[in-house]
């Protein structure tokens, strides 16, 4: 069997990790960029050359098998040490050029992180950002991106970085049902959080202090909380990074200490040294100093 599998390529490994994630040859092909014939043809090689079956062909689509799964472990693993390589390879001669992948939330993203991007692409002309928005994490040691920025106590092991600032959370309300009634009154609306947010410290704190009817609108997306709040739907818990920069919130509470997250810049140890990378980690970590007072609710953005 050991023999067998030496004469196992990148390429095959590659054709069976995409088919079990596709499930149909037509998706997988497209994604290699291959002909049908070829996925089926190289399948069929490496089955025959280990003597077993990697997928039972279903009408749902091709399952990997036992034998299958631990091939596509294989390549997993594979795919893993060729990124991290490369990257080593390529760093040293890596200029301030080229794709940088960033990764962070829609709240850390649209008022506060994208302005700090523009003023480093103003000096780095060749390097092109691209940004992914989400609130889980995506694998920087797959290649999915090059730098999180995220609010975390508990960055992944496997990332280095730095620690920037905490971040101040507080109660909001919209400026336009003034005067405010007390915190937790009675009967008082609220906007909480829901799916991948379900388990901030905002979300438990709320709702193990207000019965569940007066909880009138529940989101995944802190963005989406601060506009439901403009709007009218109830107080509600926000970053004060982006409640006191959001036209039409007011705050009616104050910094809520056992809320507080922190404020992380993270890349993976491989490319560290990248030019591109060191250059926009150094940039943004000075940039997030200047405006650490209204990251940790002190304040506001400094006046234009």
């Amino acid at each position: 069997m050991s023999t067998a599998v030496s004469q196992l390529s990148w390429d095959d490994l590659r054709i069976i990790k995409t088919l079990s994630e596709c499930g149909n040859r037509a998706d997988t092909a497209k994604k290699l960029g291959i002909n049908v014939s070829t996925v089926s043809r190289r399948v069929a090689q490496v089955e025959k050359t280990l003597g077993v079956a990697l997928f039972d062909h279903r009408r749902s689509g091709y399952m990997l098998t036992t034998e299958g799964e631990e091939l596509r472990a294989l390549g997993e693993r594979v795919e893993l040490d060729i990124v991290s390589v490369a990257r080593r390879v390529s760093r040293g001669g890596q200029g301030p050029l080229g794709k940088l992948r960033i990764t962070t939330s829609d709240s850390l993203l649209l008022h506060f992180l994208t302005p700090i991007i523009a003023d480093f692409k103003a000096l780095n002309e060749g390097v092109s950002i691209e940004v992914l928005v989400g609130n889980q994490t995506l694998s920087l040691a797959r290649d999915e991106s090059d730098i999180a920025v995220r609010a975390t106590t508990k960055p992944a092991e496997s990332l280095v970085g730095r620690k920037l600032a905490t971040i101040a959370w507080a109660a909001y309300g919209s400026v336009d049902k003034t005067p405010a009634p007390a915190l937790f009154a009675e009967d008082q609306a609220w906007v909480s959080y829901a799916g991948a947010l379900s388990g901030l410290k905002a979300t438990e704190y709320l709702e193990s202090r207000v019965a569940g009817d007066c909880i009138a609108y529940r989101t995944d997306s802190v963005c989406a909380a601060g506009t439901a709040i403009v709007a009218g739907l109830g107080f509600g818990f926000l970053p004060c990074m982006l409640g006191d920069i959001t036209p039409g919130l007011v705050r009616v509470g104050p910094v809520m200490p056992e809320l507080q997250d922190e404020l992380w810049l993270l890349t993976h140890q491989d490319i560290r040294r990248s030019k591109r990378v060191k250059a926009f980690m150094e940039f943004c970590a000075a940039a997030v100093a200047e405006q650490k007072p209204l990251v940790e609710g002190q304040g506001t953005l400094p006046a234009e």
